[in-house]
């Protein structure tokens, strides 16, 4: 294993054992909202900071973007962290939920971690050596027909002034595959795609730290991942499609008629 991702994985592990502590007297952690719907609780400033501390304590000069904490430093290295994806789900015991994190170099990802600390699954992927899920290496999917595929999906749930759109998105993905589902982590769903578990996936406004790691985890076992125009601009914009090579262009044929100006950026 890559030095880089090793200590990456010991970081998520770290998160992870405070999460899964927490997940055990959910009654008494503090909450805060954040913005409409978006929540942050004691749980995921300390799995954050308890990322932090592994990471610099390794590589001290390295930058840092943290959603809860923002921008560390300046460095051509920037580790991207999620400590907890999907706080909602969490906070409800709901499980379904997850610690990313993503290494970058010059602005191209280096390396992916996303674990689940319920079911103790580390998906892990390092540029040029694949994509792995504990010690087996992930292929995406090979459905060719999105009439059988399982697409996984985020609602718009911060932005609401893109509902109309995403709703017009997903009625036509519910008649043309055979399921669509919504769990609440998108680290995970995209992890899930590179599994192939799920064909294809598809959300609007996301951040960086909910893609970065999932994205390279996409690429590494096969798959394709963009914008909803078939670009690159993903990061920047949050709204991104990724899936089996198949699948990912039925998809982007679906989105295609639903994207307004706002979208296409």
């Amino acid at each position: 294993m890559h030095p880089m991702l090793n200590i990456a994985v010991k970081a998520a592990r770290r998160a992870g054992g405070i999460i899964n502590r927490a997940s055990l007297n959910l009654d008494v952690l503090t909450v805060t909202p954040k913005s409409f719907n978006d929540f942050v609780s004691d749980v995921d400033r300390a799995a954050e900071q308890a990322i932090i501390k592994v990471l610099k304590d390794a590589y001290p000069a390295h930058a840092i973007l943290a959603e809860e904490s923002g921008t560390q430093g300046e460095s051509e290295y920037l580790w991207i962290i999620d400590p907890l994806d999907g706080t909602t789900n969490f906070l409800h015991g709901f499980p379904q939920y997850a610690v990313s994190i993503a290494l970058s170099h010059k602005g191209t990802l280096l390396l992916g971690v996303v674990y689940d600390p319920g079911r103790n699954e580390l998906f892990t992927a390092t540029r040029g050596r694949g994509a792995y899920l504990n010690d087996r290496r992930l292929r995406v999917s090979k459905r060719i027909r999105l009439g059988e595929a399982l697409i996984g999906t985020g609602f718009p749930f911060r932005q609401l002034k893109h509902l109309d759109s995403y709703l017009a998105m997903f009625r036509d993905m519910v008649k043309n595959t055979s399921g669509v589902r919504r769990a609440g982590a998108a680290a995970l769903d995209l992890a899930y795609v590179a599994a192939g578990r799920l064909d294809g996936f598809w959300e609007i406004g996301l951040s960086p730290w909910d893609i970065a790691a999932g994205n390279l985890l996409i690429q590494e076992a096969g798959g394709l991942i963009a914008d909803f125009e078939g670009d690159d601009g993903y990061l920047e914009s949050g709204n991104v499609v990724g899936g089996n090579p198949k699948i990912f262009a039925q998809l982007i044929k679906i989105l295609a008629p639903h994207l307004t100006p706002a979208l296409r950026k």
